[in-house]
C-alpha cells in the first residue's frame, strides 16, 4: 500500500499511520478507485500526507481537500 511505502521511507511517524491510512481510504473511495496497486494511488498517498503536514488532520477533511485538489467536485 502506498502509505506504508512512504512510512517505510521514514516520512510518517508511526502514531500518524492509522489516521493517514483512513484518510487515504476515504480519498480512494471518493475517487472511485479500488486497485491500490494502481500507480495513481502513490500520488494520492503523497497528497494525503502533504495535506496532513499542512495542518489538516481529520481523515474525512483530508479526503475532501485531496479530491478538490485533484479537480473532483463533491
Amino acid at each position: 500500500m502506498p502509505i506504508n511505502r512512504v512510512f517505510r521511507q521514514g516520512k510518517i511517524k508511526p502514531e500518524d499511520l492509522a489516521r493517514l491510512d483512513r484518510a487515504f481510504a476515504f480519498t480512494l473511495r471518493s475517487l472511485h478507485l479500488v486497485d491500490r496497486s494502481d500507480p495513481i494511488c502513490e500520488i494520492i498517498a503523497r497528497k494525503v500526507i502533504e495535506i496532513d503536514a499542512a495542518g489538516t488532520h481529520e481523515p474525512e477533511e483530508i479526503a475532501r481537500e485531496a479530491t478538490r485538489e485533484f479537480g473532483i467536485k463533491q
